[in-house]
């Protein structure tokens, strides 16, 4: 992984098949620019770019820049709205991210194609001001001791999840709230928090498909879920895109919906080992034989562009294997999905969901691949008081079994799920114990002892 750093005096610029966004127009402060080089191809590669506003605020931005050759192309981009005419580029904010205060951050990324060697974009404006400066490369670093780079591409062996070297692990980690509704909870900040002092292994996307969510948007949708995949990716957490349906409860009502956003996403994360794709969240109000169904359809579509990834199919009664619906884990066991690689989700709030759902897990624990998508530590309504006992026995519980997990959420919703506070996201402190709820503080005890991943 290549990594740059430039500190100019009006914004920066970075060499490489790129665009940058400095945020200020006029003024005489500056910018710090961090571009990561992701992924490399034959005749392409993916790029990365933090920029750190250090002047004042600003609201709006338009970066261009030349590439040196009308040839050269930037494929696709996110976090910004690109275009091209000729040699000369154009990214432009996104509206949600258009205004940056000073300290503030701003994550871009793209695809591009080259021949030859790369290029070397020039003349970068901002609102139309020069861009000026030089850029230096630091000492490389080494990722190998993050959760992907020491497990690699996961697969499922037996009823376990298993890192490159066939060992089963558990992951930990922490789902977003839903992004329509919390996207400012998910920036540079927030996850640099969540990578380095939670030591999360995982980062679940929140992507609900009603709910003025993907449905209304599903390109933007779509580009800021892959925009949080990078970010996770940089950080060496694994991502779950989480297709979040819940109302309606079929799975088969968003299914066209569904093959189209996870053609999307797998063709564009193909290349990469740390996603995990979790293709209904909470099916409700319908058969397992229904969502077999769904998942049957959904599945192949993902295989088609990322055969090796790992699949979550969400089961009924809100994922709960069934026994919210007076079932149990047996309708699984005896009619599963056809297909490899796959997973079964179980979901549950430690304050209204106790024995009966731990007996049930346990059980089918060693009859199926189990994985905790969603898990809080309150009510089932996401809220009210957090229920330690039973929360403990369930995070105990689930360290036995090497059952991975996401809790409910990395946000600063008001209620008492949330990790946050009301009002941290509005900030950028998430580091510091004083921004914790109950729940969070709980929750970041538990994920941020070692994991001790087997390599032999």
């Amino acid at each position: 992984m290549k990594r740059f750093v430039a500190l100019l005096a009006t914004c920066a610029t970075v060499l490489g098949l790129t665009a940058l966004t400095a945020p200020q127009a006029a003024a005489a402060a500056g910018c710090r620019v961090d571009y990561t080089v992701t992924s490399q191809w034959q005749g392409g590669f993916q790029g990365g770019v933090k920029v750190t506003n250090l002047g004042a605020p600003v609201t709006g931005w338009t970066l261009e820049f030349a590439l040196p050759d009308a040839g050269q192309r930037i494929v696709q981009g996110w976090n910004a709205t690109w275009s091209q005419s000729g040699s000369t580029v154009t990214a432009a904010d996104a509206g949600w991210n258009r205004t940056l205060a000073t300290g503030a951050t701003v994550d871009l990324g793209f695809t591009g194609t080259f021949t030859g060697a790369n290029p070397q974009p020039a003349a970068f404006t901002l609102n139309g001001v020069a861009c000026t400066g030089s850029t230096e490369e630091p000492p490389p670093t080494s990722d190998d001791d993050t959760p992907v780079g020491i497990n690699g591409q996961l697969h499922v062996c037996g009823v376990n999840l298993c890192n490159q070297y066939d060992r089963p692990i558990q992951l930990r980690g922490m789902s977003t709230h839903g992004i329509q509704w919390f996207s400012q909870c998910y920036n540079t900040a927030s996850l640099d928090a969540l990578a380095n002092d939670w030591r999360s292994d995982l980062l679940r996307v929140s992507m609900y498909v009603q709910e003025d969510g993907y449905e209304t948007d599903p390109a933007g949708f779509t580009s800021r879920v892959n925009s949080l995949v990078d970010m996770a990716g940089a950080r060496g957490m694994y991502a779950v895109i989480d297709f979040h349906t819940l109302t309606p409860g079929d799975p088969n009502f968003n299914l066209a919906r569904a093959k189209t956003f996870f053609a999307s996403v797998a063709a564009r994360n193909a290349g990469k080992n740390n996603v995990i794709y979790e293709i209904a969240n909470e099916p409700n109000g319908v058969s397992w034989a229904g969502i077999k169904s769904y998942a049957e359809q959904v599945i192949p579509v993902i295989r088609a562009a990322d055969p090796d990834a790992v699949v979550i199919v969400g089961t009924r009664g809100w994922s709960s294997l069934g026994v919210s619906d007076g079932s149990n884990e047996n309708e699984v066991v005896d009619n599963p999905v056809n297909a490899s690689n796959v997973m079964y989700a179980f979901h549950f709030y430690a304050a209204s969901h106790k024995d009966t759902y731990r007996a049930t897990l346990g059980r089918a624990a060693s009859r199926l691949p189990l994985f905790v998508s969603e898990f809080g530590t309150v009510s089932a309504t996401g809220g009210g008081a957090v229920d330690r006992a039973s929360s403990v026995a369930w995070l105990d519980l689930l360290d036995q079994l090497k059952i991975s997990y996401a809790n409910w959420t990395f946000s600063d919703a008001d209620e008492g799920s949330a990790a946050f506070r009301p009002g941290t996201c509005e900030g950028s402190d998430y580091s510091g114990s004083g921004v914790l709820t109950e729940s969070g503080a709980l929750l970041k005890s538990r994920i941020s002892t070692s994991d001790n991943f087997p390599t032999s």
